[in-house]
């Protein structure tokens, strides 16, 4: 390479002979960046999230290639977060494909010390059970000879990624079930 040619390819010496002054565009431009795509460009899809973590509820993209996360980045188009995410935002795309993520589920027995797989089926009707003979026990039909009707057994603590429809029909079944202790994070 010549003295001329490197001096060519000085930023500086672009900036100043070019038609960008201030050194934002093709003037700051190297081989190299001009090499770099996204890391984004090959996804086939792009999909609209809201991050899992805290009750602000900052907008995410995800991005999705053959069926698979690839990526998770800030939605420029939230009015929440203006397509900032913080450190633990950032990092959500460990939630879809990190390696401690676990795809099935695990139950731990009461005095257990090991956790061991069930299938959804059995955990749920397990659930199911548990809810029905909580509601029998601290089913309350008078309070200080008030009548209230409602049961102190079961509480519901809704998080941050619920949206209204999934916050409404969650307060409808608890209150349907006599249920009075509801609450959600965004709230608490």
């Amino acid at each position: 390479m010549g003295v001329r040619t490197w001096i060519e390819s000085w930023p500086v010496y672009r900036q100043f002979s070019g038609d960008d002054p201030l050194g934002r565009g093709a003037a700051a431009r190297s081989a190299g960046t001009g090499r770099i795509t996204p890391r984004v460009s090959t996804a086939d899809e792009v999909v609209k999230s809201v991050c899992p973590y805290c009750a602000v509820g900052c907008g995410q993209d995800v991005y999705v290639k053959d069926g698979k996360v690839t990526q998770i980045e800030g939605d420029p188009d939230s009015p929440v977060s203006r397509g900032r995410l913080c450190p633990k935002g950032s990092a959500s795309l460990q939630l879809t494909t990190g390696p401690a993520r676990e795809h099935q589920v695990l139950y731990r027995r009461p005095h257990g010390t090991g956790w061991e797989p069930l299938d959804l089926d059995t955990a749920m009707d397990m659930i199911a059970d548990r809810v029905i003979k909580a509601r029998r026990h601290g089913w309350q039909w008078e309070q200080d000879g008030v009548r209230v009707r409602r049961t102190l057994g079961f509480a519901s603590l809704g998080g941050a990624t619920l949206d209204n429809e999934e916050n409404y029909l969650i307060k409808k079944l608890f209150t349907a079930l006599g249920a009075v202790q509801i609450e959600n994070q965004a709230r608490v």
